[in-house]
């Protein structure tokens, strides 16, 4: 009996130590370590659309990152290329997400899908915009707007469940570079 309580408290301090690393590592990503096990790449196509990209992973020894590259195209009710991680365990006092990026002067959004947004459709967005050298961009969860309203006017920091970096809404090429994606 004392030789299974042992084992049962060595299980759940494993437990509790492997989330607490979970959750460490959704707050920030540097697109170290298999990046390509964490973020996924698709396209309008998934709807009907048109648009065509791909995203590349490089690991350099200044900047791991993630390149989204494509051509956005609105034809046939389409318009975006992203990719997009999974979140979990994000505390309720999170005030906004943090990118370092660069890209083709153009506009990027952030969309976040939360456990309200339960339709393929349904998300809340923030733009960003891009310069040829790497930034910081800090973008307040406040500032974030709903896609319809059916969903809740605000974004509960606790209730999100995804992240995507989306080139969306506009015929152009894309061209976006990002090294960290975090929570603040």
């Amino acid at each position: 009996m004392i030789l299974l309580s042992k084992h049962l408290i060595g299980v759940l301090l494993s437990l509790v130590l492997y989330n607490v690393g979970l959750c460490d590592q959704m707050v920030t990503d540097t697109f170290k370590n298999s990046p390509e096990k964490r973020w996924i790449y698709f396209a309008d196509t998934v709807m009907g659309g048109q648009s065509s990209g791909s995203v590349d992973f490089k690991e350099t020894s200044q900047v791991n990152y993630a390149r989204l590259i494509g051509n956005v195209t609105t034809e046939n009710n389409g318009g975006f290329i992203q990719i997009r991680k999974k979140i979990s365990g994000l505390d309720k006092n999170i005030v906004g997400i943090k990118l370092r990026t660069k890209g083709n002067n153009q506009i990027y959004h952030v969309f976040i899908r939360t456990s309200g947004t339960i339709l393929p459709w349904q998300y809340y967005k923030a733009e960003f915009s891009t310069k040829k050298s790497w930034k910081t961009i800090k973008i307040p969860i406040e500032k974030f707007e709903r896609s319809g309203g059916f969903l809740s006017k605000r974004v509960k920091p606790e209730t999100i469940k995804s992240i995507g970096l989306v080139a969306f809404g506009r015929d152009f090429k894309a061209d976006l570079f990002v090294s960290e994606v975090s929570f603040y």
